[in-house]
């Protein structure tokens, strides 16, 4: 499964009948859709036969949003230069002695005049450089009325994927934000785009859940999604309830084939309109930061550990000096809680931190080692999605890796509960691992492929750090902690994995059988 970007190109009419029927009694359980129970839910008459009148106020509102980039690239060189055949294959090749050739692309979006001055919402995704090294030359928006207009950049927040543009004009349509909190599953929307960039395209349907997280972190990894058909081009555009109001902004699909699948996310109104109103007052937005790298607790986790799944997320990381390191966080805390808050596969750490302010209490409830902690951090202030981005380093070389491990009691434990076999971290496999002079622990010299360690991805040169958050040195340092959790009853053990310079990660593995 992948979650895509829609990249810049997302009546029942009743009788009344008497009926007698056997009361249940009193304080008895009863159906959901019990008949009676469901008389005050089914939709009234006259919920829509067509949603055209409704379409005909909102449609001229909505926007088409199309960029102009510049994209430096380097030029392909011809392979034959310098041999007889350089003249046959020289045609389209490199004529420029090596140089960056400059190439023009283009992008398509939706959006959403919200003032009649000119004021317009759409996803910073439909504005932004579509590749690296590209600059946008110039933004155009266009009305229904097929009205061109320069755009000018307001403002933008990559978190949120939100911009703010502006054109010049006067008396124009414009929609207003609605309460998206009010929003229920199961409410009709009307959603309003520039699919492909064929032209303004109407498309209804239901939301269909609320608050869905998929899976990114941040903030605003909350999302409406809905039936309702959103394609590629269709980014930015509004999401409406029948009455007319804003209530989301089309941002993402769900896709395997890049196409309408029925499975489209809107970015809520009551997360959008705040961010609006803060680019449109000429300032940045700032969020809270608590400087850790985070993992879902999965269920293998919690059999390792011995907690229930769906709650919690693991810490991977902390980072010297930040506010976590501050507060007492250490790699390997479950953080449960977030002043008061549950921390949940919708409600996640990220976003709970996220929306506090810089320089706010963070009241962290934390398991470490199976006891319960509390801890108290000081926000600090979300750096840029590019700065969290950056990535760091590879895999390094396995090559200084032994053949087989050891063939001694421990290095049998080993293989036969986990699948794999492991040799001491030596000077020389940590140069040739790109290791940092910090880590510490067993190399992973081979994996069974029927094993579950291989099955999520164990492979030889992974450094084993810990196992369930005790270091680890030797093959009997291992044996030791897998025969502790036996006895304690588990089915699997948490290990801390690092692979050359990237970020280290927690995965459970399960016994052998």
């Amino acid at each position: 499964m992948r979650y895509a970007y829609a990249i810049s190109g997302a009546l029942l009419v009743g009788g009344a009948a008497a009926t007698l029927a056997l009361q249940p009694p009193a304080g008895a359980q009863t159906a959901q859709n019990e008949p009676a129970a469901m008389a005050a839910a089914v939709p009234r008459p006259g919920a829509p036969l067509s949603f055209a009148d409704l379409v005909a106020r909102l449609q001229p509102a909505v926007v088409n949003i199309s960029t102009k980039q510049s994209i430096k690239v380097q030029p392909q060189t011809n392979p034959f230069q310098g041999t007889p055949f350089q003249d046959f294959f020289g045609s389209g090749q490199d004529q420029s002695g090596g140089a960056p050739v400059t190439r023009q692309a283009q992008s398509l979006g939706s959006g959403f005049l919200i003032s009649p001055d000119g004021y317009v919402v759409t996803n910073n995704h439909v504005v932004a450089p579509g590749a690296r090294g590209a600059t946008v030359e110039s933004i155009t928006v266009i009305l229904t009325d097929r009205k061109e207009y320069k755009a000018r950049l307001i403002g933008r927040d990559q978190a949120s994927d939100l911009a703010l543009l502006k054109i010049d004009g006067t008396n124009l349509p414009f929609v207003r934000f609605g309460d998206s909190t009010k929003t229920r599953v199961g409410d009709w929307i009307v959603a309003i785009g520039n699919p492909f960039g064929i032209g303004s395209t109407v498309t209804a349907g239901i939301v269909s859940a609320l608050h869905r997280s998929t899976g990114q972190g941040g903030a605003y990894d909350r999302f409406i999604q809905t039936d309702a058909a959103i394609n590629q081009g269709n980014s930015g555009g509004p999401m409406f309830d029948l009455n007319g109001n804003v209530i989301g902004i089309n941002s993402q699909i769900f896709s395997q084939s890049g196409g309408n699948i029925g499975i489209g996310f809107a970015i809520p109104a009551e997360e959008a309109k705040p961010i609006i109103d803060t680019l449109m007052k000429g300032v940045s937005v700032q969020r809270g930061y608590l400087g850790v790298g985070i993992q879902p607790l999965g269920e293998d986790d919690g059999a390792a550990l011995g907690l229930p799944k769906g709650r919690g997320e693991l810490i991977n990381r902390v980072e010297p000096g930040g506010p976590a390191e501050k507060a007492g966080i250490k790699t390997g805390d479950i953080v449960l809680r977030v002043n008061g808050q549950d921390v949940t596969v919708d409600q996640t750490l990220s976003y709970l931190v996220a929306n506090v302010k810089p320089g706010g209490p963070i009241r962290l409830d934390v398991n470490r080692d199976g006891k319960p902690l509390s801890l108290n951090a000081v926000a600090g202030t979300r750096p840029s999605e590019d700065a969290l981005a950056a990535a760091a380093g590879g895999n390094g070389d396995d090559s200084a890796v032994p053949e087989s491990g050891g063939k001694g009691q421990n290095d049998a434990v080993m293989s036969a509960t986990l699948g794999i076999n492991v040799t001491e971290l030596t000077a020389d496999i940590r140069r040739a691992l790109q290791l940092d002079a910090t880590v510490n622990g067993v190399v992973i010299v081979s994996a069974d492929p029927s094993s579950d360690a291989a099955q999520k991805g164990l492979q030889r040169g992974d450094v084993i750090v810990s196992a369930n958050r005790q270091p680890v040195a030797t093959a009997a340092d291992m044996a030791r902690i897998i025969n502790q959790a036996k006895a304690a009853g588990r089915e699997a053990v948490l290990l801390y994995i690092q692979r050359g310079r990237l970020q280290g990660r927690f995965i459970s593995v399960r016994f052998n059988r």
